[in-house]
């Protein structure tokens, strides 16, 4: 595998990240450039570290059980996605029905995106991300292997999610402004569709 398809990859797997992040930037009422880093981080950390495990674990998973573990994949993928989704969208409408503000110090980030939740946001998006680390594994096998290596492979992925995804949390702030008070629906309901789509795909 060469340096563009590396690139390629790394910018593929990276678009659900950079969708999810949209969605975080769209629910904050205040965004620090270092929460948008944090945001960032986790999913490129995740995004680097899935194709790694899958590496490591190729040996274990025989080839005719990938598409299998592709489909597995893709429906945990689906559920947390759909359960985040869902949370979201009825926290969205409870506040529109009580028309409240958030007035915490930090802004609502603070309250609506805490590290377990962005940890099962960043798990859903590159959970996928194992079947790339076994594909790695096989292409490494072959006579033109890797050209940056494992471990430059998985960090040009992470560092391309990370610094997409940093574009994409502001990108997403920008459209909250617009949408006010249902940025959190819409962002919901954004989640939701992501996850069908990665259930869609693993399923077909």
């Amino acid at each position: 595998m060469g340096v563009l398809e590396v690139i390629l990859t790394g910018v593929a797997l990276s678009m659900d990240a950079c969708a999810v992040g949209m969605t975080n930037g769209m629910t904050a009422k205040k965004l620090k450039p270092s929460q948008a880093l944090i945001i960032a981080l986790f999913f490129g950390v995740f995004q680097a570290a899935m194709p790694l495990i899958g590496y490591f674990i190729a040996d274990m998973v025989a080839t005719n059980f990938m598409e299998v573990f592709e489909k597995a994949a893709s429906v945990i993928a689906f559920i947390l996605l759909v359960f985040l989704g869902a949370k979201m969208i009825v926290d969205a409408i409870k506040e529109m029905c009580k028309k409240c503000e958030c007035t915490c110090e930090e802004g609502c980030i603070g309250e609506r995106l805490r590290y377990g939740k962005l940890t099962l946001q960043s798990v859903a998006t590159s959970i996928d991300a194992l079947a790339v680390g076994v594909t790695l594994r096989m292409l490494q096998m072959t006579e033109k292997g890797l050209a940056l290596g494992l471990f430059g492979s998985v960090g040009v992925i992470g560092g391309l999610t990370f610094a997409l995804c940093v574009g994409a949390v502001y990108l997403g702030k920008l459209i909250g402004n617009k949408l006010a008070d249902k940025a959190g629906l819409a962002g919901g309901i954004v989640l939701v569709a992501i996850g069908v789509k990665l259930l869609l795909e693993g399923l077909l």
